[in-house]
């Protein structure tokens, strides 16, 4: 494994993590109790200077909430780049979609507008199935 840029072992663990949980996207304190839990000493601080070098260099996206307060980060696969995102504005679930709909909706704008969406940036928001059924307002 190389990260680009400096790495040390803190930097390798958490890269290491967000590797192993890419099917998830996990905060920065999530990481955290990750490492934690695995015997791993790393600081808060270092966690999260590491997490925005891993995100600057590319290895890992970073998802800000619409409010700017909260983030959550993942391991940035190729896959990763063949979907969009739906992110609920409910409970925070970050969903992978690749929906026809959408790239049309993507293919419409290059070709109408002159305008070519990044996958790897475009997320959603609104409210997940099980929020609507809940009742919860967007």
């Amino acid at each position: 494994m190389t990260v680009s840029g400096y790495n040390t072992k803190q930097k390798d663990a958490i890269f290491a993590c967000l590797k192993e949980n890419a099917s998830v996207h996990l905060t920065a304190e999530e990481v955290y109790a990750h490492l934690k839990m695995d015997g791993k000493s790393v600081g808060k601080s270092t966690v999260y200077r590491q997490l925005e070098a891993l995100v600057a260099d590319g290895t890992v996206k970073k998802y800000v909430s619409p409010d700017g307060k909260g983030a959550c980060y993942q391991f940035a696969s190729d896959a990763c780049r063949e979907h969009y995102h739906l992110k609920c504005s409910g409970c925070g679930a970050l969903i992978h979609t690749g929906c026809s709909a959408i790239k049309a909706f993507a293919d419409h704008f290059y070709q109408e507008h002159h305008f070519k969406l990044d996958m790897t940036k475009t997320v959603l928001y609104g409210l997940c199935e099980d929020c609507l059924q809940k009742g919860i307002k967007g």
